[in-house]
């Protein structure tokens, strides 16, 4: 038995607003609820509602730029800069700039939409 995963066909989660999400690994994609790890691209003008999660999430800008408020504290990244945002923090997700902006987003534990606690929209 090797010691190693590779990850050749990551879970494509539905979306429905045109965001891209490719877990790796994590819940969906291989039942693992400590971690999950997923490339992310988010359109233009995209955003989503304020949550609360039960997690900590990890961001890594690869390309673009993405909006963050975070309690209330409007915070922008760029392409290779990286967020850490504790669990329990308010926090919304958006990207309001003209162009893609592509990430990886890891998330302890793994993500989950009920652990999101996401506002209705």
């Amino acid at each position: 038995m090797k010691n190693f995963v590779i990850q050749t066909t990551p879970f494509i989660v539905p979306t429905n607003d045109g965001k891209l999400i490719e877990e790796h690994f994590g819940k969906a994609s291989d039942s693992n609820a400590q971690l999950s790890i997923a490339h992310m691209v988010a359109p233009p003008e995209w955003s989503e509602p304020h949550q609360k999660p039960d997690f900590d999430e990890y961001t890594y800008i690869i390309k673009g730029k993405k909006q963050f408020t975070i309690d209330g504290e409007k915070v922008i990244l760029e392409a290779g800069q990286s967020i850490k945002i504790k669990k329990g923090a308010r926090v919304q997700y958006a990207n309001p700039f003209n162009e893609p902006c592509e990430y990886i987003a890891i998330c302890m534990p793994a993500f989950t939409i009920e652990t999101a606690h996401r506002d209705s929209e």
